[in-house]
């Protein structure tokens, strides 16, 4: 192909790379409507129908289609295209203007009553930490757009290197994107454009576009590490630093040197340009524009309660009437009174959003009804739940004037697509989950969020002319205390499930993935010793046996373990449904106020005197039990709603499990009918536990409920929703599935264990390896009374060689 065809769009570059029914450039309605019948859809070979031209034409006013041909250009030439908002916008598809820069006081009420007396910057770029607004709707935009131009060119070629796949952080926007795409190129949901997302796959070998999280696509490479099937690869949103998405940028850059032929599209936020240019060279860049100003509002000092501003400022909204709809960035624990903490759910973040919910709901309901409905909406981010979107037709003609209040919290940019929003109050703080490979424990911080983040939540409103965003925070804050860019989670996170991935992936050692944030030092050695204890590496650090069947498991590699164990023990279905429950979100519902001992009453009726693992088998039996006998999915959720348990966890649950059987017998494991209530099969689980999570035990040490940890000096309580806490009965020595370090230090879903169980189990490499604790002694004590013969021999050799194991993974 020539240059001169590059240089112009109507020549056979147009022709050959875009169906002729995408060109609309003559104007004609009249003419396209009159071949309407006659124009096959060249994606499935049927005509289009009378919609797909009504979408068409929506498509062609967004100001993203402008850089169509810009964008083909680029692709046609370039392995490596970065799409990207222009420094002022964000990551935007509308025309920028600069906003207007404000600063006032905390008098809120003045400012919804629409007093103009506040002071405003005559010049924006002189005020710092005022970024420019674009529009979400235009990132959204581009997630559907972007990809349709990538599957035309794959088209063109005849998909002879393959496929699309566009990866996104959140299920939910993959889910709702592929099914916007497929209406929108008039093809059939799970056929020519489909979805794969954890638990749940929508595609057919034949798929042409395929949406996926990137956590799928990150374990599609352990059987197909250089992607054959797919000719152009889209990474959506690395701007959220997902551990998933960092190690595919990694990855992906030794895939591009393999296959010259293969495509990757990459969009992100303007702030992270400078960044990924280092990182990938210099590769093209497609710019969009934004379009309107927002108007940012600033506090002017220190914030006492930003919990009673959010609630004050979305009433005040209310009352002046000025129409949108208003999304909630919360991150704030103010105000929550300590009687609601022991009924909870283990995340913060949903008791933020669960209390102010029940707060606007109530205050709600006794405002003037001529305001109209205030409807509350709560979005969790790590939750399965529909993206908020604007109100179909349909809908408005039979609804009443609302105002929809969206309450989320970080990573919940991504889930708003509507343009009805005309009001953002962001705290401008976020709770975030940071792993301490010293006590393998998560540390929940509260810290500020970064100028990408503040970005994104400003273009949330960039569509509305007359949008507003209250930032509770000052502009110094946001200038000195924000950091530029959001903090990777490889640097935050616990790292043994990847890598896990990346010796799966064969990727010998660590230094040949460039990461564009690598991992700290200590991160990894801790996860290269935990991987050592459970047996999933050999003496030369690769992976053994174990370790191999373990990354077939979508899990914690420790879960995989146990797993594993309950195959030796005879256990697999009861292990089968721990790990699909422990996987799932809680399957304990939020408690309102005054409802908690009848809670606590129906809790009572699930609970085993042998722990919480059994406990959440006696539930999921329940469930199962119900759903079999129910005549209707109704009956079930009433059934959940009337034990206070999470419908749709139950659900996921059931999923995941069976996902984890078809692994099962796929890898030909082998498998026992169920024995659950035997002492027998009580015992045998309890092995499996142990052999997962020797590394994860706790003893009683003054008898009242203060748990030591074995490995380091971190005290915890038992959950308040655990067995032991609701019958009072207290076991010396626990295992438990998970520890944070927070307010209150709980460890949930805990088990008791004998001191003497515990020594079969544990590798004694790693006992050894335990720094002196008034608990090893009792531990050791324990095991001297055991016959030999019960004590466990160190797996895959590592007892022949103590020194070398000693020596890898020697506790600090």
């Amino acid at each position: 192909m020539d240059e001169d065809e590059l240089e112009h769009p109507n020549s056979s570059l147009e022709k050959r790379y875009f169906p002729e029914s995408l060109d609309s450039s003559d104007g004609d309605e009249e003419g396209v409507l009159a071949c309407e019948d006659l124009e096959l859809n060249p994606f499935d070979g049927l005509p289009y129908s009378s919609r797909y031209y009504k979408l068409l034409k929506e498509r062609e006013e967004l100001p993203i289609w402008k850089e169509k041909y810009s964008f083909m250009e680029c692709l046609l030439q370039n392995q490596v295209v970065v799409v990207s908002g222009d420094t002022k916008c964000g990551k935007s598809s509308q025309k920028s203007t600069k906003p207007v820069g404000i600063e006032v006081s905390h008098h809120l009420v003045a400012l919804m009553a629409g007093d103009r007396h506040i002071a405003a910057c005559p010049d924006p770029a002189s005020a710092p930490g005022v970024p420019e607004a674009g529009e979400a709707m235009g990132r959204v935009e581009a997630y559907r757009i972007v990809p349709q131009w990538c599957a035309e060119y794959c088209l063109s070629i005849h998909y002879q290197h393959g496929g699309v796949i566009c990866t996104q952080v959140h299920k939910q926007m993959a889910v709702q994107l592929a099914l916007r795409v497929a209406d929108e190129m008039d093809v059939n949901i799970g056929h020519e454009v489909g979805y794969v997302i954890p638990y749940e796959n929508c595609c057919t070998t034949e798929t042409i576009l395929r949406y996926c999280t990137d956590d799928m696509l990150q374990r599609e490479m352990m059987s197909n590490p250089f992607l054959g099937s797919y000719g152009v690869i889209i990474l959506d949103d690395i701007q959220e630093r997902s551990m998933a998405t960092d190690v595919l940028l990694g990855l992906l850059k030794n895939v591009l040197l393999a296959r010259p032929e293969l495509k990757l599209i990459i969009n992100c936020s303007p702030l992270l340009l400078s960044k990924l240019s280092s990182y990938y060279g210099n590769v093209p860049l497609v710019e969009v524009k934004s379009k309107h100003p927002v108007e940012v509002v600033y506090l002017s000092g220190a914030e006492k309660d930003s919990f009673e501003s959010i609630l004050r400022l979305i009433f005040e909204i209310h009352r002046s009437g000025e129409k949108g709809d208003v999304v909630v960035f919360l991150a704030c624990e103010q105000g929550f009174p300590a009687t609601t903490l022991k009924y909870t759910w283990v995340n913060k973040v949903a008791q933020d959003i669960e209390k102010t919910y029940e707060i606007v709901c109530q205050e709600g309901s006794n405002l003037n009804p001529d305001l109209g409905e205030l409807v509350v909406i709560p979005l969790y981010p790590k939750e399965k739940c529909n993206l908020f979107r604007p109100v179909d037709e349909t809908e408005k003609r039979c609804q009443v004037d609302q105002r929809r209040v969206v309450l989320t919290t970080s990573c919940g940019e991504s889930l708003i697509w509507s343009h009805t929003v005309k009001f953002v109050i962001d705290v401008g703080v976020e709770r975030r989950q940071v792993y301490n490979p010293r006590i393998r424990a998560n540390s929940l911080v509260l810290q500020p969020i970064s100028q990408s983040q503040a970005e994104t939540r400003k273009q949330l409103l960039g569509s509305s002319p007359s949008g507003k965003l209250f930032c509770l925070y000052t502009e110094e804050f946001a200038s000195k205390d924000m950091r530029p860019l959001k903090p990777a989670e490889m640097q935050e996170a616990n790292l043994t499930s990847m890598v896990l991935f990346m010796k799966r992936v064969d990727i010998a050692g660590l230094g040949r993935c460039d990461f564009m944030s690598r991992p700290a030092p200590e991160s990894l050695m801790q996860a290269l010793e935990d991987l050592d204890y459970l047996a999933a590496l050999d003496n030369d650090g690769n992976l053994s046996e174990f370790g191999i069947i373990m990354s077939e498991f979508p899990l914690d590699p420790q879960l995989s373990k146990s797993i594993l164990a309950s195959c030796e023990f005879d256990c697999v279905d009861e292990m089968l449904t721990i790990a699909a429950m422990v996987t799932a979100p809680s399957c304990f519902l939020h408690v309102p106020q005054g409802a908690e001992e009848a809670a606590e009453t129906c809790w009572k009726t699930f609970l085993h005197p042998e722990g919480d693992h059994f406990t959440l088998i006696n539930v999921y039996r329940a469930y199962q039990d119900t759903a079999l006998n129910s005549t209707n999915e109704h009956c079930v959720e009433t059934w959940c709603h009337d034990y206070f348990l999470n419908c749709s966890a139950l659900r996921t649950a059931d999923v995941i499990r069976a996902e984890l059987l078809e692994i099962i017998k796929r890898i030909e494991l082998p498998y026992t009918e169920p024995a659950f209530g035997s002492k027998e099969n009580s015992l045998n689980i309890k092995k499996s536990l142990l052999s997962g999570y020797f590394m994860q035990i706790a003893r009683d040490v003054d008898g009242s409920g203060n748990y030591l940890m074995l490995t380091h000096k971190q005290v915890a309580q038992l959950h308040p929703l655990s067995s032991y806490s609701i019958t009072k009965k207290m076991p010396e020595w626990v295992l438990f599935h998970q520890f944070s370090i927070a307010e209150n230090n709980y460890i949930s879903v805990a088990s008791a264990v004998s001191p003497g169980l515990f020594m079969q189990l544990v590798p004694q490499y790693y006992f050894s390896n335990l720094p002196p604790s008034e608990s090893k002694d009792i531990l050791q004590q324990a095991s001297s009374h055991l016959p030999t013969t019960a004590v466990k021999k160190d797996q895959d050799g590592c007892d022949k060689c103590p020194d070398a194991a000693e020596q890898r993974c020697s506790i600090q």
